[in-house]
């Protein structure tokens, strides 16, 4: 179908990283990246050492004369040749970022080898208008996580993974022009053995074009099976069918660095590339992150490791790892903010050796989505407020900063701190109510509440009948007009801080002693007096007591409200 110049078909789109190998190692170590772009000759050795042998090269080492296979000796005498070590993990990274990419257009992928995925491209004009549009925004993004893609929208699978393998760039191949597109590439793009290859070569047969002019049976005769195979992909009539890719729920990333870092600085800028990559992986799946975890590969020590024994010298140290894990209160997917509690952590706890390798993984959720009440007043940013909560907490320590939270315990005022959270404003925003109390019409019930003092002040007690009669608190005196008690509890005998103590719930009525007047300890008075003046009248309020019975004292709990 045309439609003005555009063809409009329904077809698949082939995504090509030519060059994997290096891309991977570009993308994972920033040192390199400039060298890469300025066309500097870059070199990939893998092996065992000293058996190191070159597996991948740039075109500007092949133009310099460099071979595969070549030995490291053989690659030094070449000047002005940057050597790396091939790396699996970053490989690893790469082709699961390319991935990402594919599913931020299409749902539909095809994860077709290390340095290719195929989307099928239905449905998606609607949404991003013809093919040719298409390809550029596959490109972009593919762009955005660090890789060069070569990218072909074809009506066949095959014919645009074979074309995206031969031509650079953004390649549009129209349904039914499949056979003179192909013709001018080279018979390599269809296979990698090296004896079909030797064979083709010896028969004169180059490009698809030549093997597409074969007869087919005399073909099969001597090549078999995949003779036919070939014949097929050369003219572009091989048919098949897409095979989806399951998304991946986790996203890592790994550098591995040449030289051990020990400063904050300069480890910050590697932590902020990883991030950058992590969230622009999780953007493009529409995703953000829920927490962090960041392990270090840290350089061993031999200063520190002294050991005695001469067999013990002669074994190598392990390596150390070092591990931080950042748990966020809300998802998010600010590289910058991230960047920030990472630092804040590491200042607090930094680690206690140079660092040689970087393990990076993210745990994906949705992202938060708020919507702000038009009567209701704005909270405070989550991202802002976490790296405030973030910097109290390396000033007053982490153990100290937080919502408090009762423990399942008998033990009075046993508590521990919890992280902070805004769930209840959340849940006001989004227009929640309350739980209505059953026999109250009003969903607020009155509740009594006991303000609690710490540290708990003594107070002297007068008994009467063994029960408190009067009370004695910083200099007032008050009478008890009731008493409910008392409550004995204990617990923790096996331990140092065990606690035995026996409760009262008093109501008290403070008036003058003497002639000096004194106040009654209201909520504005528990804390270290500024004392008021007695009013003219007594006051009353309900307070609650204890008698330590380790330390034969009495203490002031708190004021019910």
């Amino acid at each position: 179908m045309v439609c003005g110049r555009i063809w409009i078909f329904m077809g698949f789109a082939c995504v090509y990283i030519a060059d994997f190998l290096v891309q991977a190692v570009v993308r994972g170590q920033p040192s390199l990246g400039e060298r890469a772009l300025a066309k500097n000759a870059l070199v990939l050795l893998s092996g065992v050492p000293p058996l190191w042998s070159v597996v991948a090269a740039n075109p500007a080492a092949f133009e310099a004369g460099i071979q595969l296979e070549m030995t490291k000796a053989q690659v030094a005498q070449f000047g002005k040749v940057q050597v790396c070590m091939r790396s699996e993990a970053q490989e690893k990274a790469a082709h699961a970022a390319l991935l990402d990419a594919a599913w931020s257009v299409s749902p539909r992928v095809e994860d077709t080898a290390l340095d290719t995925v195929v989307l099928d491209l239905e449905g998606l004009t609607g949404l991003f208008g013809a093919d040719e549009n298409i390809a550029r925004e596959l490109a972009r993004r593919v762009a955005a996580i660090g890789l060069a893609a070569r990218v072909v929208v074809a009506a066949n699978i095959e014919v645009a993974i074979h074309a995206a393998r031969g031509f650079p760039g953004i390649t549009i191949i129209p349904a039914g022009e499949e056979q003179p597109r192909l013709s001018a590439l080279p018979v390599s793009v269809l296979t990698t053995e090296i004896e079909t290859l030797d064979i083709l070569e010896r028969w004169g047969v180059e490009t698809l074009q030549a093997l597409a002019m074969l007869p087919v049976l005399q073909l099969s005769e001597r090549l078999g099976q995949e003779g036919v195979r070939l014949s097929e992909l050369a003219r572009g009539v091989r048919q098949r069918a897409l095979v989806l890719a399951q998304a991946a729920s986790s996203f890592a990333e790994e550098m591995e660095l040449d030289d051990a870092v020990e400063e904050l600085e300069p480890l910050s800028f590697l932590l902020g590339r990883l991030l950058d990559q992590l969230c622009t992986r999780l953007e493009a799946r529409a995703l953000a992150v829920r927490a962090v975890r960041v392990r270090f590969e840290l350089q061993p020590s031999f200063e520190k490791d002294f050991q005695t024994l001469k067999e013990d010298l002669r074994a190598k140290p392990g390596v150390k790892p070092y591990e931080k894990v950042l748990t966020l209160p809300v998802p998010m997917r600010n590289a910058k903010t991230l960047l920030k509690l990472l630092r804040l952590q590491l200042q607090g706890d930094p680690p206690a050796a140079p660092i040689q390798k970087i393990y990076m993984t993210a745990e994906a959720a949705a992202p938060r989505v708020a919507q702000n009440g038009l009567f209701v007043p704005c909270g405070p940013d989550p991202e802002k407020l976490e790296v405030t909560i973030a910097r109290l907490g390396k000033l007053v320590g982490e153990g100290n900063l937080g919502c408090a939270e009762l423990l399942d315990s008998h033990r009075p005022e046993s508590f521990r701190m919890a992280r902070f959270a805004v769930s209840n404003e959340q849940n006001k925003r989004r227009g929640k109510r309350e739980p209505k109390v059953k026999g109250h019409s009003d969903a607020r019930a009155t509740v009594m509440a006991l303000r609690v003092v710490r540290p708990a002040q003594a107070v002297r007690v007068e008994m009467k009948d063994e029960q408190p009669a009067r009370v004695y608190l910083r200099g007032m005196r008050g009478e008890v007009v009731a008493a409910s008690g008392p409550w004995r509890g204990s617990g923790d005998w096996w331990q140092e801080d065990s606690w035995h103590q026996d409760e009262w719930d008093l109501e008290i009525e403070f008036g003058p002693v003497g002639a000096q007047h004194r106040c009654a300890p209201s909520r504005q008075n528990l804390n270290p007096p500024d004392a008021q003046q007695f009013p003219s009248s007594p006051q009353r309020g309900l307070y609650r007591i204890f008698y330590d019975v380790l330390r034969q004292e009495w203490f002031l709990r708190g004021e019910y409200d």
